[in-house]
């Protein structure tokens, strides 16, 4: 990691950092999928693939700080159901970050979060004039949560951008507020702390970006205390359409970077 990430960043770059991690803080604890304008703003400062090793402990603090609030509201079926799947996609973006260039990586993040983000807002629709939302235990649901592992493997693998594929699988699925946060917040503090050997293999963390990681993880703590006190004030269909408007852009900023 090049020292000038750590020593050289101005005064404006740093804060742009800053509200990046706070905005972590409060994806994790209210709007899962709004740390994609997190990943815009690293991937903006500093360079795109140095940018995703320096995010992913960022990402942890927010993770732990999630678990420890919705640990009880996990549904723990969902996920041993897409972990297998999830594992296959990291090591597939593993294997593609060796080879592709930061344009690459963007362009093909983008794509696919505006495609699941169609994705959904069709199934959601297709659900409410069904009165029922997809399920998870039949056999289109396994097919489906395995594709949106993979997809979800993949994605937080090669730009920390697995949070907007996840959500919507977890929408698509018919979870509601807590449900969604809890499960989540499980399976992103378990498939994050999985990719640290590999993102550290690949070169992408080391003591300088640690180094620049405990200014930042400072401010993951107010964003998630204030993710909190505005969760509980957001309606389940406001809360949907928050999720799904936070995928969108950031599949247009990942595009037009």
């Amino acid at each position: 990691m090049d020292t000038m990430t750590l020593w050289h960043l101005t005064g404006w770059e740093f804060a742009a950092l800053a509200f990046a991690a706070l905005l972590v803080g409060f994806s994790k604890t209210a709007v899962s999928g709004a740390n994609t304008v997190s990943l815009a703003i690293f991937a903006a400062v500093l360079p795109a693939r140095a940018s995703t090793g320096i995010l992913l402990p960022v990402l942890i603090a927010g993770d732990v700080l999630a678990v420890l609030t919705y640990r009880r509201h996990a549904h723990w079926p969902t996920l041993w159901r897409l972990f297998p799947a999830v594992g296959v996609g990291v090591v597939v973006g593993t294997l593609f970050l060796v080879w592709a260039d930061d344009a690459v990586v963007r362009t093909s993040i983008g794509v696919i979060l505006l495609f699941m983000a169609g994705v959904t807002v069709w199934r959601r629709r297709r659900a409410d004039a069904d009165g029922q939302p997809d399920g998870v235990t039949s056999r289109t649901g396994r097919v489906k949560a395995r594709s949106y592992g993979v997809l979800g493997g993949f994605t937080t693998m090669v730009a920390n951008a697995g949070g907007p594929v996840m959500s919507m699988y977890l929408l698509s699925a018919g979870f509601r507020k807590l449900g969604f946060l809890g499960t989540s917040a499980f399976f992103f503090l378990i498939v994050n702390v999985s990719k640290l050997p590999f993102s550290a293999g690949l070169g992408l963390i080391d003591g300088h970006s640690l180094l620049l990681d405990a200014a930042l993880v400072v401010f993951v703590v107010p964003g998630a205390f204030l993710g909190k006190w505005a969760v509980n004030r957001i309606n389940q269909r406001l809360f949907e359409r928050l999720v799904i408007a936070a995928t969108v852009v950031g599949g247009l900023q990942l595009l037009l970077a």
